[in-house]
């Protein structure tokens, strides 16, 4: 790797034109492949309000799909929305390199495995990010509260690529969590991500505040995450009781937020239903795990999906 690391960030929507500005701001040559957003950054760059200060920053080359490289990057950082049809070993194959990294900044359970199946000679860090940011229009974020990383070599361990980013992503000034058992962590993750994300579609994209605040909210909300708890435990990642009241009170702690599902259906955009709660219906269905609440919320998005045509 050179002195200035060269990064790449495949689907620069909220999330990864926030963590590419972190990365700029670290000194990176910071790079972006777009599809919507194309235009206006190439015009305009990515603009971003944040309670860090104003992270806005120009990409350092902004190109499309189907465009050629100029170069391989030492990073690639794939934060795209896992969604059935999405190809995303397609995505990232003309960008990746004999020595890129590739680096997962997304949602959901088991997500890894086809990448480091596609590409078992680069190492792939997995990541989940803590944070509460929204594309607002094309090329322009809001970043609200928070931004921490949790990273881990995937499988498991933490290896020299790891070290060099968190270092970047620190330098750049937010906080980074290394891990040795990063599958562990996506499970603590679910804990608020499939309870929040799909009820905040049921209920028509209602933000954390009314979730939490509606009779019975807060009730249902703990049970799910005493499910996700039951599932994570009988896969070999048990969780800490009192991660619930953790996640409870720091959701209570920050503004009213809709979070990236809400957005993505009250903009009649596909939503990551299955990477982010059906796949952990189905491991609670091969252990024989009871989860009604967050079955009874799988079967009502799927209702729905059918009734809006959404698939």
């Amino acid at each position: 790797m050179n002195n200035t690391p060269k990064v790449l960030i495949v689907g620069a929507g909220a999330i990864g034109s926030f963590y590419g500005a972190i990365l700029k701001k670290a000194g990176c040559s910071v790079s972006t492949v777009l599809r919507s957003d194309y235009e206006a950054v190439r015009a305009r760059g990515i603009r971003i309000t944040s309670p860090l200060g104003d992270l806005s920053y120009k990409p350092d080359h902004v190109y499309r799909d189907g465009d050629l490289a100029d170069e391989t990057p030492d990073f690639l950082i794939l934060c795209v929305k896992v969604l059935p049809g999405v190809d995303r070993v397609a995505l990232i194959a003309p960008w990746m390199g004999e020595k890129t990294c590739l680096v997962l900044i997304e949602n959901g359970l088991d997500i890894e495995t086809e990448l480091a199946d596609a590409y078992p000679h680069n190492p792939l860090i997995s990541c989940l990010a803590f944070i509460a940011a929204s594309r607002t229009e094309s090329g322009v974020v809001e970043h609200k509260a928070y931004g921490k990383l949790v990273m881990g070599r995937y499988p498991e361990g933490i290896d020299a690529n790891c070290s060099t980013l968190s270092r970047l992503f620190i330098e750049g000034g937010i906080k980074i969590d290394l891990t040795e058992r990063v599958v562990g962590e996506r499970w603590r993750k679910c804990l608020w991500n499939t309870p929040f994300n799909p009820l905040s579609v049921i209920a028509n994209g209602a933000d954390t505040r009314t979730i939490l605040d509606t009779e019975g909210g807060e009730g249902l909300i703990r049970a799910m995450m005493d499910e996700v708890m039951s599932v994570a435990a009988a896969e070999g990642y048990p969780l800490d009781e009192a991660l619930i009241d953790q996640n409870i009170e720091g959701t209570r702690k920050m503004p009213a937020y809709k979070n990236s599902m809400a957005l993505d259906y009250l903009n009649d955009r596909p939503i990551e239903r299955e990477a982010v709660l059906g796949n952990v219906v189905a491991l609670a269905m091969r252990h024989s795990i009871a989860v009604p609440h967050r079955n009874t919320v799988l079967v009502t998005l799927k209702m729905r999906a059918a009734l809006e045509g959404r698939g």
